[in-house]
């Protein structure tokens, strides 16, 4: 069994797992790893590349997009690791970073899953990668702008936490699966990703049922990675991609908060949704830049 077992997914981002690929050797030091890149029919020449470039990383190569869940999954079953993490392709892991994060977890067993400080590429704190469990207020008071209005008040910071100090390793919700790490007894316990997300959510979704069965999720700020967001992947189409994201956050909704609330707040709080998406089509139809999800800072 190996120390580390990294499953990367891409799809058309040659460049950038490349380059994450060389930061994942560089910048890890003495840990037994065993790597995985799944491959979502790129045709892009990645495969090609990483063969040539990176022969001790293994490939599964998928004749077509199976998206997020159902393809990472692929790569975890082929893994036999003490801890699991999910990697973006489009991430430059900086020094020492996993070492941190498994000594992290190796001090704190109760601790099921973990994440690092995550980047912007300006250098900034990426919120999204440490998160709440996106309840209906927190969702309101995101897209409402009142978090940024009250970015330190806990009553609507509650999405991304942004009342939270960055500089100290703090328990959390859910953290994003740009940069996850997962304890094996958490998989042996809670199973894999939820194949009906196809994209979206699917992170959070395995935080809950972690913290449900009695792990911990914590936010670990002196490991570091940077993430670049939407390059290739989720930008290829940006419709298809709100579509698959409002459509993840209605079935997160669904199947694990819709219980704590009474039943007539149920359609009203999916028109909301609808009337959501509908926003975000208008704008990805007359904005100049297409993206879908969040918008990162360059």
């Amino acid at each position: 069994m190996k120390e580390l077992g990294i499953c990367i997914l891409t799809l058309k981002s040659k460049e950038k797992v490349l380059a994450c690929l060389i930061s994942l050797f560089e910048n890890t030091r003495d840990l037994d790893m065993d790597i995985v890149v799944v491959d979502n029919n790129s045709q892009d020449g990645t495969v090609e590349e990483i063969r040539e470039r990176f022969p001790n990383v293994r490939l599964i190569v998928n004749d077509s997009n199976l998206g997020y869940s159902k393809a990472v999954n692929q790569g975890l079953r082929v893994l036999n690791a003490r801890y699991y993490v999910l990697l973006n392709p489009d991430t430059i892991v900086q020094d020492l970073a996993f070492n941190h994060l498994i000594q992290f977890m190796d001090e704190n067993p109760k601790v099921g899953i973990c994440a690092p400080r995550v980047l912007n590429q300006d250098g900034s704190v990426q919120y999204q990668a440490r998160r709440g469990e996106a309840r209906p207020w927190d969702v309101f008071s995101y897209f409402s702008g009142l978090s940024k209005l009250f970015p330190n008040d806990p009553r609507f910071s509650g999405y991304l936490l942004t009342h939270m100090d960055n500089n100290t390793a703090s328990e959390v919700q859910a953290v994003s699966g740009s940069c996850m790490m997962i304890r094996k007894e958490v998989v042996e316990q809670i199973g894999y990703l939820d194949e009906r997300y196809f994209a979206y959510q699917e992170d959070t979704d395995y935080c809950f049922h972690a913290r449900k069965a009695g792990w911990k999720v914590y936010y670990v700020p002196y490991a570091e990675v940077i993430h670049y967001g939407g390059q290739g992947g989720s930008n290829i189409n940006p419709y298809f991609s709100s579509y698959h994201w409002h459509r993840s956050y209605f079935l997160y909704y669904r199947k694990n908060l819709a219980r704590d609330y009474p039943f007539w707040f149920h359609p009203l709080y999916y028109l909301a949704m609808v009337l959501k998406f509908l926003i975000a089509l208008i704008g990805l139809i007359f904005g100049k830049e297409k993206v879908a999800g969040t918008r990162k800072p360059r």
